[in-house]
């Protein structure tokens, strides 16, 4: 056997093996997930993310609304939450609509969030209030911050807007970073650590009125079309079992219980509704122009 075949050979089990394992991994998550009387909820870093009162309005809702115990499962990341829903080590998670795109094929919608009465929000380009700068060319050379790569709102939009004016975010800025969340990308501007940055719409509105100090010191430049609200969503796999159900019916249902109406309030939300993937078209279009540039 020649040199080059041993090296195929050894390629080729070490790729089975780890194959294996992550299979051997997954089926034992989904083992345990599915006979576990508690349930395991994932939440992505928004703009709450740090709020210990929030997660425990959230937890309290959905035990007494299920009859299950809940974990929140909170990650630095989208991806790493993302990860965890589409291999069953949570339930069901409250992700972003891009990542719903990605997975589509492994993931079902549990609930949609509605925000004034519509299950939809938008991306906004921010900038240090004080700034003359009214449209997205005036950004042009900024250092600019978004806040997740798996983000809609805050890197998606900006990503597909650039592209649509025959830009790229590596030519278009001087620099980009990104914060890991929607609310340092708001401090980072207002800073002046960044000159601008891409931000969701609702987080930015909803930080205007609890923390106005901080939103104060940015302003709007644009604001995108309207998008599907970041989803409820649920590994296809799990998407009949009796928690799921249980969870699917907590969300709904929550404007009629007052705990709920508490985590509605905390959130600025109106409730939660059904509703279909095409409500995520748009975000689809975005990520099919772009490409092989994601």
């Amino acid at each position: 056997m020649t040199s080059s075949n041993k090296i195929t050979l050894r390629t080729r089990r070490t790729f089975m093996l780890s194959s294996a394992m992550f299979l051997l991994a997954t089926s034992n998550a989904l083992s345990q997930s599915q006979t576990s009387t508690t349930i395991r909820f994932g939440l992505t870093p928004v703009f709450l993310n740090d709020d210990i009162h929030l997660l425990s309005v959230i937890k309290n809702y959905l035990e007494s609304a299920t009859g299950y115990s809940v974990e929140l499962v909170t990650r630095r990341t989208y991806q790493e939450v993302t990860s965890l829903l589409v291999s069953g080590q949570i339930d069901a998670a409250w992700i972003c609509g891009y990542p719903f795109v990605k997975f589509q094929n492994e993931l079902d919608l549990l609930a949609v969030p509605e925000w004034n009465g519509e299950p939809l929000y938008q991306s906004y380009l921010i900038t240090k209030f004080d700034r003359e700068a009214s449209k997205l060319a005036d950004l042009k050379g900024d250092i600019h911050a978004f806040s997740d790569p798996d983000s809609n709102s805050g890197y998606l939009v900006t990503k597909a807007l650039l592209q649509e004016n025959g830009l790229s975010a590596e030519s278009f800025f001087k620099k980009t970073l990104f914060t890991y969340s929607h609310r340092n990308v708001i401090r980072a501007v207002a800073s002046g650590l960044v000159q601008s940055g891409s931000v969701d719409g609702y987080v930015w509105e909803v930080i205007r009125e609890i923390d106005p100090d901080l939103v104060a010191g940015t302003k709007i430049v644009r604001k995108s079309d309207w998008f599907g609200f970041p989803p409820i969503a649920v590994s296809k796999r799990f998407a009949q079992t009796k928690k799921v159900n249980a969870l699917k019916l907590a969300f709904l249902s929550s404007s009629e219980a007052e705990a709920g109406r508490a985590m509605l309030d905390y959130l600025r939300l109106t409730g939660f509704v059904n509703a279909k993937p095409a409500l995520y078209d748009s975000v689809k279009r975005n990520v099919d122009r772009l490409g092989a540039l994601l």
